[in-house]
């Protein structure tokens, strides 16, 4: 079946345009980059949850075959969620235990940590913005598009 010539234009791709130098950079990295997983650190994973304050994830060693490890321990890692005024906050924490009872019974001590380590990095990201000098008449950072800019300095 052949197409009218007024409507081949409609199966045609569009011109794509050059990738910027940025780009082709960033481009290279990735087909460099080696994306391979790494067969002596497998771990079959288990999530257990209690459906009301988070859950707990069993992290079991597992050679490449599958069978379990035991020359490795077993990992247990918690999430939780913080409610916020700007929302949700995501926590997740390895939780240092023998067995699952005990990852449970950790679970609450080992959360008010990650939120203190949570919040004492959000208090440093903040005095360093604030500690930002705008100078105007400079691009904004990034090479953004929209008004008059500024140059952070720190």
């Amino acid at each position: 079946m052949r197409l009218h010539p007024d409507n081949a234009s409609l199966c045609r791709s569009a011109p794509k345009a050059a990738p910027d130098s940025e780009e082709q950079a960033m481009a290279d990295e990735l087909s460099d980059a080696d994306i391979a997983m790494d067969s002596t650190s497998l771990y079959r994973e288990e999530t257990f949850t209690d459906r009301r304050v988070g859950t707990l994830q069993r992290l079991t060693p597992v050679t490449a075959s599958g069978a379990t490890d035991a020359a490795r321990p077993v990992l247990y890692v918690g999430q939780t969620q913080v409610l916020t005024p700007a929302g949700a906050l995501p926590l997740s924490f390895e939780v240092a235990a023998t067995s699952l009872d005990d990852a449970v019974a950790k679970f609450g001590e080992m959360a008010k940590q990650a939120l203190a380590r949570t919040m004492r990095r959000l208090e440093e990201l903040r005095r360093e913005q604030a500690s930002s000098i705008i100078v105007p008449g400079t691009a904004p950072p990034g090479g953004g598009s929209g008004g008059p800019g500024g140059r952070i300095l720190r």
